[in-house]
């Protein structure tokens, strides 16, 4: 009983504190913005202040990176938004918080994006982008912040992290995959994937199109993100088509790919290859749906490793969400993930599973006090076969104050 007594007391005082403060972060919001030469240049700032606890039983699940089995991450996103003339925007975010994803590390200040958009003409048929942005891949990442997404992780398949390992090739079939491998540390989908490149959108008629093209794959880590530190001698090309039908269903297909090893791997590569020998190639299909107080989303992906010394390591992934809205302050949702592992050589004249087969259910409520201040409970409860633990449990809550 004292748990739900203290998280009463707490959205009571948070209701009482937001009356209060509400004046306050509508006068910020006007007094970050700005505007000149005729209202022909628009500028905005803007920005997130996040904090999040999360508990969790075993080893950290997913993108979380700690030995503890309870982490504190606290994080400071900062927007800036400007438009100049009618066919020119430019956005940028920054960040300060522990690492992209949550972590126990040190403090850090960082640019996450920045990007020029051109547009010639006013129906949208035509964009241009350049600089380093989220990818046009999938419909999660147009949700993936925190005040749009009803949970306070991503879908599984975008930080469930493999037995790809991008930094370095496994000697042979016989050390890749399976518990004793050493090789977990990229995901099929790195979060948003804030690579560096240049992209082409646009609409036309009930179609969205976009193509980019990138300087690292889509489950490349964030450090690999910005050219300056990797370079653009291996891009990944993207491609995203959508329809939408009516006002209600969005149907899409994404396509995607690239080399996705580091040049720390090149001394660890068969003789004769190079790391643009080896890629990741991604097959994704997504829909979405809104109707009065629901809103569905579903994504399936069907990925492609060539590994060195081992071969193909395919793997599918999936997760249905759905979101109710019960009051304008209160939602709820709920998500079912699952991701399969096919089997590849295990060195002996047989074939083994690369990676262990998981479900995951994750449950998230979220109370909206004022339109800048939010705050989620979510719980979660994955189930991974063949392993000692096999059932792993989540705990997590985020408070949002946004101005």
């Amino acid at each position: 009983m004292i748990l739900p007594r203290a998280i009463s007391l707490a959205l009571l005082t948070l209701t009482a504190v937001s009356v209060h403060g509400e004046d306050f972060l509508d006068r910020v919001d006007e007094s970050l913005t700005f505007s000149g030469f005729n209202d022909q240049v628009r500028a905005r700032f803007s920005g997130w202040l996040d904090f999040e606890y999360y508990n969790f039983s075993g080893d950290a699940p997913g993108l979380i990176f700690t030995d503890d089995h309870d982490l504190f991450n606290p994080r400071l996103t900062l927007f800036f938004d400007a438009h100049i003339g009618a066919s020119c925007y430019f956005f940028a975010q920054a960040r300060v918080d522990r690492g992209f994803d949550p972590s126990d590390a040190p403090m850090e200040a960082r640019m996450e994006e920045y990007a020029l958009r051109w547009t010639p003409w006013d129906a949208g048929r035509f964009h241009v982008q350049v600089g380093r942005f989220a990818t046009i891949v999938g419909s999660y990442v147009k949700r993936h912040q925190s005040w749009e997404n009803p949970f306070i992780n991503a879908p599984l398949i975008y930080e469930n992290m493999t037995s790809i390992y991008d930094s370095e090739a496994p000697p042979d079939a016989q050390a890749f995959g399976g518990e004793e491998s050493k090789y977990h540390y990229n995901p099929v989908i790195w979060g948003p994937s804030y690579a560096t490149g240049m992209s082409v959108s646009g609409k036309l008629g009930k179609f969205d199109y976009a193509v980019e093209i990138k300087n690292a794959s889509l489950s490349s880590r964030p450090e690999s993100w910005d050219a300056r530190d990797s370079g653009f001698q291996y891009p990944t090309l993207s491609a995203r088509l959508a329809w939408h039908p009516n006002m209600a269903w969005t149907l899409g297909v994404s396509a995607s790919e690239g080399s996705y090893m580091t040049e720390q791997a090149q001394p660890d590569l068969p003789p004769g290859t190079g790391l643009g020998d080896f890629k990741e190639k991604v097959l994704g299909q997504d829909i979405s749906f809104a109707w009065h107080h629901w809103q569905l989303w579903a994504e399936v992906y069907e990925a492609r490793f060539e590994v060195p010394n081992v071969g193909n390591a395919d793997t599918l992934g999936y997760y249905l969400e759905a979101k109710y809205k019960f009051t304008p302050n209160l939602c709820g949702a709920l998500r079912w993930n699952q991701q399969f592992f096919a089997d590849v050589p295990n060195g002996k004249g047989g074939e083994k599973p690369w990676g262990h087969d998981l479900s995951r259910i994750d449950a998230a409520m979220t109370y909206r006090f004022t339109p800048h201040m939010q705050m989620k409970l979510q719980y979660s409860v994955q189930h991974e076969d063949q392993v000692v633990n096999a059932v792993a449990h989540l705990i997590a809550t985020q408070f949002t104050l946004r101005y």
